[in-house]
Order: structure tokens, then sequence, then C-alpha cells
């Protein structure tokens, strides 16, 4: 069934959203097994995004295929030590704090940490990230840390949002990627759109989609 779902969705995709910019798919590996995570590379998945750092500490070394390693999820200051390094783009820095502890860690290591920050499109208080307003500010505010690089925005739409709203919403979040991108070259990616609204969200400008059910099935949460 995974090597099913990959290849439909590899032939549904498009390869560019209507900006002409190339679209990449995160599989969301939450929950997964280290068997299915690879059974999805070897069909032609070149991206995952970790949401809990046990699930990636436990599997790091045992994915085959060498995919680019996002992390996706919530992340706590006190388990940066755990991804430091291993991780290719972090999706969720949605708050200053984080942030400003990443930056101090990736220093003291001599790395660069590529992220996003991380937009609360809906405005949802059950959902951490800069509110739409809040973005320019939290971009000049992160941008002045040291080994950092900004490299797009992330944004997950509301749940419960009809069609009309997530296209609003989407086409809000792509404004505010086009506006920050003006000043910055290193930006590159607007991660926006899961299993059930990455069609609205590509049309709408996203170039990184995060699919965790269309590509492994329903999640198994009794595991």
């Amino acid at each position: 069934m995974i090597e099913e779902n990959v290849k439909k969705l590899l032939s549904e995709i498009p390869a560019k959203n209507p900006f002409g910019e190339k679209v990449t798919l995160v599989a969301a590996v939450k929950l997964q097994s280290v068997e299915n995570i690879n059974r999805a590379v070897a069909a032609g998945i070149t991206d995952i995004g970790d949401n809990h750092v046990q699930e990636f500490r436990e599997k790091y070394a045992e994915i085959n295929g060498c995919p680019k390693r996002h992390f996706i999820g919530r992340l706590q200051t006190n388990k940066i030590k755990y991804l430091l390094g291993k991780v290719d783009l972090y999706h969720s820095a949605d708050r200053y704090n984080l942030a400003e502890e990443l930056s101090a860690k990736s220093l003291a290591a001599g790395i660069i940490s590529n992220i996003l920050l991380q937009i609360n499109a809906g405005k949802e208080e059950t959902k951490g990230g800069f509110l739409p307003e809040e973005a320019e500010t939290a971009y000049q505010k992160i941008k002045a840390l040291p080994a950092l690089k900004i490299k797009g925005i992330m944004a997950m739409l509301p749940l419960d949002a009809s069609e009309s709203e997530l296209k609003s919403l989407a086409a809000e979040m792509r404004k505010i990627y086009d506006s920050l991108r003006k000043e910055d070259d290193d930006f590159e990616y607007l991660s926006m759109g899961m299993s059930g609204d990455w069609k609205i969200c590509i049309d709408a400008g996203s170039n990184m989609i995060r699919l965790g059910t269309s590509v492994f099935g329903a999640r198994n949460y009794a595991k």
C-alpha cells in the first residue's frame, strides 16, 4: 500500500506550483515503523519529517537511502541537543526563546541550522507560532541571531475551516512569504499543506507539503 500511495502522490503532485517553484513532498513519519519509512524512501520519498524527538533518536541510524531530515513538530529547548547537526530543516521555530537556544547551541557546535518561522495562520489558541501580523517583527528579531539561516515560513491551516477560508488563509501565508523573501535571498520554502488541504495550498503557492496519512494510511495511535 505504501508503495502504491507514494507512486500515486508523485504522479498527482505538480512538479511546480503556480509561481514556477519546485514542490517538495515531506513524508510525515510520526508513529511509523522503520520498515514503513524505508519502504516509502525506496518508493521515491526524498524527504522525511519527524514530530517527536524520541522517535527521531530511536530511528535515525536505521533509515536507509539518506533522505533529507526535517523536524516538523513542536520542539522543546532542552531537546535541541539530540537533533543538532542531524536535521536539515527545522519547520517549527514558533517562538523567540526556541530560536535563541537553537542559535546558541548551533554557534557552540560550529554549525548553521536552517529554520522556518512558524506562522499561526488561523490564530488558533491551541497552536503555536507567530501571528501573521507578528511575522515581520519576528523575522527581523530572529534574523539577527547567529548560526541560524531562515529558509522560509511554515503554516498549518485550521482543520475545521471551510474551503473558502482555507484558500484565503493560504493566500495570506503566500503574501507573508513573498514580503519576507524580498528582504532575504535565503528564503526558498513555504511549507504549507497536509493530507487534507495540500491541493489548496499548492494552488496558493506552497512549495513544500507535509503528508503522513496520504503516504502511510491512517496512523495507529494505540501503539
